[in-house]
């Protein structure tokens, strides 16, 4: 069943307090995880996200936090499961390559630290922010941008633009923070909502761009092995089963739109019928259900969440 199974890693949004405590209390080899992650990142990982300290939202931490947790419970999962592809949302699209061999834990946690702190400050002045528009379609949400797009004022070059295609009816803007307050205000007269994220900038968007230019000079030195399997690659939707390609895909990510949608869709047509996230909440699943649903073949679809010890067991 492995060749119709695909292991999904979630992004930032599905951190949780205590996450990957209690499998790495029960696992050396998980606890050892973390401690090469606070080495690495030189951030006290277990002390912010074990015992609840201050910012967990914060980008910089939360970056190598969420990889290890992630990380940690495929640990356990790849003894008991062998998936035939992967994909990981945004910051989980690195989770995925560890776990298809393309780069090794210690590479994937230096450049996980190196991406967060570049996107923690990439927009020191707060100049753009994020919103997640709910309860419109593609077209009606599009038609939204368009018309914030052109009350705003901003420069074209840095205008709101859709950053994460995540649902046929959840969708994220990524601009200036002008803008997104007049998305909030705007996506009233189309029926809709307009929820601002906790989030210190656009993300998915041009202004990371020089961000995503000294990332893309660490990935330059970074050698990336042939995948074990292929990776659906946030950049296109589509698996890439070259090291070259998947190295290509992953520098234009911080800077590019996240085609979840059309990620799953393609999973789907590739033959993709069982889907296993592997991280501290259960939240890619319920996305893959909105995506495919209606599509002829869905109903024989089946989604698993591992978060914990526990969810383990459903793959003895």
């Amino acid at each position: 069943m492995s060749e119709h199974s695909v292991l999904l890693f979630p992004g930032q949004g599905a951190q949780d307090l205590g996450m990957g405590r209690d499998l790495a209390e029960r696992n050396a080899e998980v606890m050892d995880l973390w401690k090469k992650a606070e080495k690495i990142s030189r951030i006290p990982l277990r002390a912010i996200y074990w015992e609840g300290g201050e910012n967990m939202d914060d980008t910089a931490r939360l970056q190598p936090a969420l990889t290890v947790a992630n990380l940690g419970l495929w640990l356990e999962l790849s003894r008991r499961f062998k998936p035939g592809c992967a994909a990981g949302h945004s910051l989980g699209e690195y989770s995925a390559l560890a776990a298809a061999g393309v780069l090794d834990f210690e590479k994937v946690m230096e450049l996980v630290s190196i991406r967060g702190r570049l996107m923690a400050e990439a927009d020191p002045e707060g100049k753009g922010a994020m919103a997640a528009i709910l309860k419109l379609d593609l077209a009606r949400a599009a038609e939204l941008v368009e018309a914030v797009k052109a009350e705003s004022g901003d420069d074209p070059a840095l205008a709101l633009r859709i950053a994460n295609y995540n649902t046929p009816a959840q969708f994220v803007a990524s601009g200036s923070r002008r803008a997104i307050e007049l998305l909030q205000e705007k996506a009233r007269e189309f029926k809709g909502r307009a929820l601002p994220l906790a989030v210190s900038g656009a993300f998915h968007s041009p202004f990371m761009a020089e961000a995503s230019a000294e990332l893309a000079a660490c990935l330059d030195k970074c050698a990336f092995a042939q995948p074990r399997f292929p990776v659906y690659c946030n950049v296109t939707g589509r698996a890439e089963s070259s090291a070259a390609g998947l190295k290509a895909r992953l520098k234009a990510q911080m800077t590019s739109p996240v085609q979840w949608i059309d990620s799953v869709g393609n999973m789907f047509q590739d033959g993709v019928r069982r889907y296993v996230e592997c991280g501290p909440k259960s939240i890619l699943g319920k996305m893959v259900q909105q995506i495919l649903a209606g599509r002829p073949g869905a109903e024989e679809c089946q989604c698993l969440g591992v978060t914990s010890c526990e969810d383990l067991q459903a793959f003895q």
